[in-house]
């Protein structure tokens, strides 16, 4: 097994070289180190750059997710096909330059994904850190919110979960934080699925996981119905009579995701 894509300026430095030498030579500033892979930040040409080198994940890991019906994650790939999927759906993420995978191996896989740096960006959790004791610009966060639930319902609709699904993957572009339709990107997806639908389980992990991490915000009753009509994409009254049971067990597994963090109930 074997896949490849170079693209500018990895293509033209790493001509007729090894690529995964090349990439596994890397280093750089690190932001995340497990037993099976690093990410890191450096620079090339000048630019600035995300790598995720993963170096097999071990069948203890696989047989541990298998045991626990869940996909297991063998290396980049994932990440760099739900990248490809976003892009082609129209879902604002990081923009991929270099990727391989090889192996024949799926405990001892050998991959890299190179991303573009995302700049003059803050995440959603940084952004909204004060919010419940400043309050925020009422039209700041409608727009946040309708872009957040859009984003997210495009996501699901399109076959593809995210499984890490938090308010610290969605990076605001600041320079469009005054817009009436502000730019999000969504990123760290090692984790997503692609499927031709989203089972139930998984659309109420991620949405539950936003509401979770967006509970200690100020977040009203109004801006929670706010993201579910843009979540849906359809009239609110209708989504409601339609999915309240999915609603209430997104409520009960964000409540629960809150407890078992801070050990206390959920503000809301």
């Amino acid at each position: 097994m074997c896949e490849m894509m170079l693209d500018t300026p990895f293509r033209e430095c790493w001509a007729d070289r090894d690529p995964f030498a090349e990439a596994f030579r890397l280093d750089g500033e690190s932001f995340r180190r497990v037993k099976s892979r690093h990410t890191f930040r450096f620079e090339a040409e000048g630019k600035g750059y995300f790598a995720k080198l993963h170096h097999g994940c071990g069948w203890k890991e696989i047989f541990k997710n298998l045991l626990q019906f869940k996909r297991p994650v063998l290396g980049a790939d994932n990440e760099y096909h739900a990248l490809l999927h976003l892009r082609r759906i129209g879902v604002d993420t990081m923009t991929p330059r270099a990727y391989g995978m090889r192996g024949k191996n799926p405990a001892r896989l050998q991959s890299f994904l190179i991303t573009e740096e995302l700049t003059d960006v803050i995440s959603l959790e940084d952004l909204c850190r004060d919010w419940k004791e400043k309050t925020p610009e009422f039209r700041l966060k409608s727009a946040l919110i309708r872009k957040l639930g859009g984003m997210t319902g495009k996501m699901h609709r399109s076959g593809l979960n995210h499984r890490d699904c938090y308010i610290c993957h969605f990076l605001l572009k600041k320079a469009t934080a005054s817009s009436p339709d502000p730019v999000l990107h969504v990123i760290d997806l090692h984790r997503a699925e692609i499927r031709g639908r989203v089972p139930y389980r998984y659309l109420v992990k991620d949405v539950a996981g936003l509401f979770f991490s967006s509970m200690d915000t100020g977040i009203t009753s109004r801006d929670i119905l706010r993201f579910i009509r843009a979540y849906s994409a359809r009239p609110l009254r209708q989504e409601l009579a339609a999915n309240r049971r999915f609603y209430k067990d997104v409520r009960k597994a964000a409540r629960k995701l809150y407890r078992k963090e801070f050990s206390k109930e959920a503000p809301l």
